[in-house]
């Protein structure tokens, strides 16, 4: 999957798509079908996602709470799972947010990337002030010659699919119900980054990962299948991880923090995909070390035991 950030520097390979427009904040459900649409609508056409970095919501409010299901790596992994053959991450920035609906339009989706079909959501607003909507769009298709598809707003069992409703489901410590909406585990991806090493005394060496400007599910302890992407452990394995600030030990930056079962190496700088599978209990400050590593083994045990039922 070939990535392009620039509308205004596009090689002429990389034009004549048929693409979903969108954030895509954990290609859920209704993302993924958007996509098929847009490849349904030109099989002949190479298959690309037009999406933002940083989100819009990051770049207009940069102090709020962070809201992010994946980062930018972690979409692109999934969106390249998806068979997207062009992936059009563009910069976000002052001269993007200034352009008017037209403008977004002419610039951007006609002249620059030089696409054939766009595909997006009913709830779709683009430009300026979020000016444009969905009729705007079709409107300005007929006049420069790209087509629009408007696509339906998808539901599952757990009611209509989005990422507010997935955001809800995480904090709830309900990952199951946001895999329900999402097609797939929810999962953090990211660098293992060195840490305090107390797992390794306790004896539960963890892999540490930071969750810096992602929404922060429950805190606590979760059942996790872990994919390590790179490096000479590269592979699947089953394990448990705890999210949270370690109130044990009196830090308060939130990590991710996770045990790999029958695993022996070192992971630091590696690329690792963790998902979360169930949610066990709440992270808790113990009176002893001894009482920790019960409940660690606790934990471990019953997450072998959920693991091994999938």
């Amino acid at each position: 999957m070939k990535i392009v950030r620039d509308y205004q520097f596009v090689a002429g390979a990389d034009k004549g798509a048929t693409v979903a427009i969108g954030n895509f904040d954990g290609v859920h459900f209704g993302h993924q079908a958007v996509i098929k649409l847009a490849r349904d609508a030109m099989p002949d056409a190479p298959l690309g996602v037009v999406t933002f970095e940083p989100h819009p919501r990051e770049y207009f409010a940069p102090d709020a709470p962070p809201f992010r299901l994946m980062n930018a790596t972690a979409r692109a992994t999934r969106l390249r799972k998806l068979g997207v053959n062009v992936l059009y991450e563009l910069n976000f920035n002052s001269q993007l947010a200034a352009l008017t609906p037209e403008g977004f339009a002419a610039n951007v989706i006609s002249k620059g990337l030089g696409l054939r079909h766009v595909v997006v959501g009913a709830d779709f607003c683009f430009g300026k002030g979020r000016a444009g909507d969905v009729n705007d769009l079709r409107r300005f298709g007929t006049e420069m010659g790209f087509g629009v598809t408007v696509a339906d707003l998808v539901t599952a069992d757990s009611g209509a699919v989005s990422s507010t409703a997935i955001r809800t489901a995480l904090s709830d410590g309900n990952p199951r119900q946001a895999a329900d909406m999402l097609g797939h585990w929810h999962r953090i991806e990211g660098e293992v980054i060195g840490g305090e090493q107390r797992g390794r005394e306790l004896g539960y060496p963890t892999a540490n990962m930071s969750i810096d400007g992602l929404h922060p599910p429950k805190f606590g302890v979760y059942a996790v299948l872990v994919d390590v992407l790179d490096g000479p452990h590269a592979g699947s394995y089953h394990g448990a991880s705890s999210i949270g600030v370690r109130p044990m030990f009196g830090e308060n930056r939130a990590n991710l923090e996770t045990f790999l079962f029958d695993f022996t190496g070192d992971l630091y700088g590696a690329t690792v995909s963790v998902a979360l599978v169930e949610y066990l209990r709440p992270e808790l400050k113990f009176d002893s070390l001894e009482a920790l590593i019960t409940q660690m083994n606790d934990d471990c045990a019953k997450a072998r035991t959920i693991l091994s039922a999938l």
